[in-house]
């Protein structure tokens, strides 16, 4: 999630993608709301207004969690995106019938060790967004939590958690 470019038609098509793969068909309405909303990424008030119509239309759904996370993120508005990484976590938690907590979720209860996985991959990369962005918030301890929670789910690390413990072993460090 938040190791990617932001490009509004391969965000929302990603995130579409991953809603028809997370079950639940997603209303066509919201459809056209989400592809309304990467058309007008650069017109704020729009873009958030058509992201919330899909999320009306649609609540709950993956591809319209998706896409609010990366409209809030890129934006800047990390609380809100943390809002909606916590959200993500938990209907990641409900597709792969894991504890809604995911401090009791175990590398045993889902395939987490098979990159193409779709739904396991999901619960990782929610995770991975919300250690990241406790990070960005200053919630460093929580953040080395999820981050060594990851590390204990996928010990081969094929979605970079690695990268996030490095960030935080070097706080505090002077740079060379």
């Amino acid at each position: 999630m938040p190791d990617t470019l932001f490009s509004p038609q391969s965000e929302i098509n990603d995130a579409l993608l991953a809603g028809a793969l997370l079950g639940r068909g997603l209303p066509s309405e919201a459809e056209q709301h989400l592809w309304q909303a990467g058309l007008s990424y650069h017109l704020d008030d729009i873009a958030e207004k058509h992201l919330r119509d899909a999320e009306a239309l649609a609540p709950g759904h993956a591809a319209v969690l998706i896409g609010l996370y990366r409209f809030y993120f890129y934006k800047g508005r990390l609380a809100e995106a943390l809002d909606v990484a916590e959200r993500c976590l938990l209907k990641a938690a409900e597709v792969n019938d894991l504890s809604a907590d995911w401090r009791l979720v175990r590398a045993a209860d889902a395939a987490f060790s098979r990159y193409e996985s779709i739904l396991p991959r999901f619960f990782l990369f929610s995770l991975k967004g919300y250690a990241y962005l406790q990070m960005r918030l200053g919630r460093m301890e929580e953040g080395r939590l999820a981050v060594m929670k990851l590390l204990e789910l996928d010990p081969s690390d094929k979605i970079g958690a690695q990268v996030l413990l490095g960030v935080l072993e070097r706080m505090g460090h002077d740079d060379d």
